[in-house]
């Protein structure tokens, strides 16, 4: 049995680990629960990938803290795409 590790992400800033791990233990075995305070999202290792499954299906969409949490499946960072900072460009060469 492998774990599987869940992006949850639109979670209110009041949020914490506790409670992320709360609402998870519902399906099965939380490894870890972290937030990323003031990001607004977190992830949640699952002890089994059928319980991050269920967990996935059942709580993507729900209200958490009075927001609708987003729940996928985690991708490691090498397989995100890159996306463009915002802010200006760096090599203007203004100070």
């Amino acid at each position: 049995m492998s774990s599987k590790k869940l992006y949850v992400g639109n979670l209110n800033y009041r949020t914490s680990d506790e409670t992320l791990k709360q609402a998870f233990s519902a399906y099965g075995d939380v490894v870890s629960a972290n937030v990323l305070q003031g990001r607004g999202f977190g992830f949640v290792e699952m002890a089994s990938e059928e319980a991050a499954d269920e967990a996935r299906g059942r709580l993507n969409g729900t209200d958490l803290e009075g927001r609708k949490i987003i729940v996928n499946e985690a991708r490691p960072k090498s397989e995100r795409p890159r996306e463009p900072r915002s802010g200006g460009d760096r090599d203007s060469g203004r100070y």
